[in-house]
């Protein structure tokens, strides 16, 4: 890791977000892809651009947040943004849910600590958001931790669709896996901070990711196949 890499990393940790997990959550983040922005552009990891004036936002700090599993699928990735004004103070933030975004600060900055924006994570899904009562809006928020648990077997979208595969094989041992891990959300949330150990770059977690599914893909197959 060259010495910008290590500033980047560093600079993103002290911004990163605190988030809140169900009690009962089985699956906690496994790494952390940074990015940096200064100028308006594309998000190198989500399908959106992000636009911001240079001149209230020195730059936009993108954390694409990586799961092996989450209660619905294997493989998981959810994103904050968080924009830094030119005095250092978080000036915005963003956070992903279910493919679309949401503002991640909300009226009178309350849910801000320090430069720690706290965000609540859906149990099980992982979709965030600055207040937990909006998982209240889903008609799917307890059969997706539940009888739906697997359903969606091994994710393949736009972006690893030249990586790696699924078929039913493959569907059938997630499901089976993942219906070990269903339970009941409790809707009482604990804090939990990223370690720092988990951070690395985007390019390099996206260079690992074809690397985790297979071997989470061996690892069913010894599980259920053998």
């Amino acid at each position: 890791m060259n010495m910008s890499e290590m500033r980047t990393l560093e600079t993103a940790m002290s911004y990163a977000p605190i988030l809140m997990f169900d009690r009962a959550e089985p699956f906690y983040p496994d790494f952390v892809g940074i990015s940096v922005l200064h100028q308006s552009g594309p998000s190198p990891s989500f399908r959106r651009d992000i636009k911001f004036p240079t001149e209230a936002v020195q730059y936009v700090i993108e954390y694409a947040i990586w799961w092996d599993y989450e209660i619905g699928h294997l493989y998981e990735m959810e994103h904050v943004w968080v924009y830094v004004g030119h005095d250092g103070e978080v000036v915005d933030c963003e956070a992903s849910f279910h493919g679309k975004v949401l503002r991640g600060l909300l009226k009178e900055r309350v849910n801000v600590v320090g430069h720690h924006v706290c965000l609540y994570s859906q149990p099980g899904k992982h979709a965030f958001s600055p207040l937990p009562v909006v998982f209240e809006l889903l008609p799917n928020l307890y059969s997706a931790a539940g009888a739906e648990a697997g359903c969606d077997g091994l994710l393949v979208n736009e972006l690893f669709q030249d990586y790696f595969e699924t078929n039913e094989q493959i569907d059938a041992q997630v499901e089976r896996y993942l219906q070990t891990k269903a339970f009941i959300p409790t809707m009482e949330f604990e804090e939990y901070l990223l370690k720092p150990e988990i951070f690395m770059t985007w390019d390099n977690l996206f260079g690992i990711i074809p690397h985790r599914i297979k071997d989470r893909l061996i690892e069913l197959e010894k599980l259920y196949n053998t």
